[in-house]
């Protein structure tokens, strides 16, 4: 315990130091957290640094609430999820419709963009295109009170938020990242196309498709429906870490939050993620994926702070992360200008798609 008590305070004189010589030299600077109580103070390029050594974290500057050592630490709020599916029939009906030309047209036109880094104007244009994208699939659906919104940050590209009301605002949220970047050179080319485009089309081909069931449209749901595509993941979970301290700051209530952050690589079994996600959220995705796909799963494991789920765990949400595979066999092209379409696996982005599906319309109609 003494032991313990001095490394503490051995690690706190440094981080203190750092932030002085840091400031010393008016240099900007910037709080991550990288789990387990572990927090630096690093610049710009030392952030970069870590992302290239592959380290995951979540940059808590302007949301120190979020951080793993927060005191008060928040809890996350406790679920009870349905023991079984109890919207089959009209789920496989709704996956039917799903349609890989599509989502070969949107992913080729998303993963275009020369850079969806969310510091560029590239990376605000394909943020602008793709909430156009959305609201033409709202427009398309005559959805009651439903609207497609961009979430502003202090930096150019924005986030995206589509709301399909229900009977009640408590929310169910789909969420994938929607900028790209490439480590070697961050003004270089990054097409993204499978981190994080896939994800991006994943949940909006399956957001086109629930459209098409006249209940949804109706606004019948029990619970709201979210889609959400943030913006600065690959910054240290930016976007999301806005918007659900935002959430949490207005007491909102989320029911579930599923991540969807590469989705397109390989045929192999679904990686679902054990670490910092909800334990009852993570069992009920895979009763949805025995349910309703063709190929599977494996459990696995990320670390902290390894996609957009962990900004809503440390709000307070219980949050589940499914990948394309075991992470140890995911695309190893990602933040590269080799992320590359003819890497896609329409069919197994498909498998994710019907996945998600089935985990919107059930948790819709599901009593919480």
């Amino acid at each position: 315990m003494v032991r313990s008590i001095m490394v503490a305070a051995l690690a706190a004189t440094a981080t203190a130091l750092s932030a002085s010589r840091h400031a010393a030299r008016n240099v900007e600077l910037f709080t991550i957290d990288l789990g387990s109580g572990e927090t630096q103070i690093v610049t710009e390029e030392e952030k970069w640094a870590l992302k290239k050594e592959g380290k995951t974290f979540m940059d808590i500057t302007n949301h120190p609430n979020l951080a793993s050592s927060a005191s008060p630490k928040r809890a996350v709020a406790a679920v009870a999820y349905p023991s079984a599916m109890a919207q089959e029939d009209t789920v496989k009906s709704l996956i039917g419709k799903l349609d890989k030309t599509y989502a070969e047209e949107k992913l080729t036109t998303f993963s275009n963009f020369f850079t969806r880094f969310y510091l560029s104007d590239q990376g605000k244009q394909a943020s602008d295109w793709l909430l156009s994208e959305v609201q033409a699939v709202l427009e398309a659906s005559g959805a009651k009170g439903a609207s497609a919104k961009a979430f502003p940050h202090n930096w150019v590209q924005s986030s995206i938020i589509a709301t399909i009301p229900g009977k009640s605002t408590d929310k169910i949220i789909i969420g994938a990242h929607l900028d790209s970047i490439n480590q070697r050179n961050r003004t270089g080319r990054s097409p993204g196309a499978d981190d994080d485009g896939s994800g991006c089309v994943t949940t909006l081909e399956a957001l086109r498709v629930l459209l098409t069931d006249p209940k949804i449209v109706a606004g019948e749901g029990l619970n709201t429906l979210e889609f959400h595509w943030y913006s600065g993941e690959e910054g240290g979970l930016l976007g999301s870490g806005d918007i659900f301290d935002a959430y949490s700051e207005n007491k909102t209530v989320v029911k579930a939050m599923l991540q969807q952050d590469m989705t397109g690589f390989g045929s192999n079994p679904m990686g679902v993620i054990t670490d910092r996600v909800d334990s009852g959220l993570t069992a009920y995705m895979r009763k949805v994926i025995d349910a309703y796909t063709e190929i599977g799963y494996v459990d696995s494991q990320c670390g902290y702070g390894c996609s957009d789920h962990a900004s809503a765990m440390a709000a307070g949400y219980p949050a589940s992360f499914v990948i394309e595979s075991a992470m140890d066999i995911t695309n190893q092209d990602i933040h590269t200008d080799r992320d590359t379409i003819d890497k896609i696996n329409w069919d197994h982005l498909l498998e994710h798609a019907k996945m998600v599906v089935g985990y919107a319309y059930e948790l819709t109609f599901a009593e919480l």
